[in-house]
């Protein structure tokens, strides 16, 4: 499993201070990507026990509890949904009042028609999720958590 990084005090992602996740690989390709490092496969970083507690740590790190965002690459790709459904997973069992945010590429009524039974979790247990491909031609940075108006 890889992984791109780890903003472990992000302002800009969501409400309030967040630890953003970045996976590792995307298929969508949007044109006007912020991230096109991302969508290689076969880049990024190991995903360890290692990472996962690095995660957790800063969650709450200086007692401050930080949301969790999660983003890509493409965090509902086939090669990455184990990834995000275990981090999803673990950090709601250790802080199931912080709020978690993921950013796909697929629509949500795809996804919530999807038999995939990790799909199926990451829905129930993520609390926001900001659907649809990035569109250069609407683009609009004034709107709160997207990038594009569709």
């Amino acid at each position: 499993m890889k992984y791109a990084g780890i903003i472990k005090n992000d302002l800009a992602a969501a409400p309030g201070v967040c630890v953003s996740f970045f996976t590792q690989g995307c298929p969508h390709h949007c044109e006007g990507c912020q991230n096109p490092e991302t969508w290689d496969f076969n880049g990024g970083k190991e995903f360890t026990n290692k990472v996962l507690d690095e995660l957790i740590t800063a969650i709450n790190a200086n007692n401050v509890e930080r949301n969790l965002c999660i983003m890509g690459g493409e965090p509902l790709c086939p090669e990455n949904e184990f990834l995000t459904n275990l981090v999803i997973t673990e950090i709601k069992k250790i802080y199931p009042n912080i709020k978690i945010y993921v950013w796909t590429g697929y629509v949500y009524d795809d996804l919530k028609n999807s038999n995939n039974i990790r799909i199926k979790n990451i829905l129930k247990t993520a609390d926001y999720l900001i659907d649809g491909p990035y569109i250069q031609k609407e683009r609009d940075i004034t709107l709160p958590l997207r990038g594009s108006r569709n």
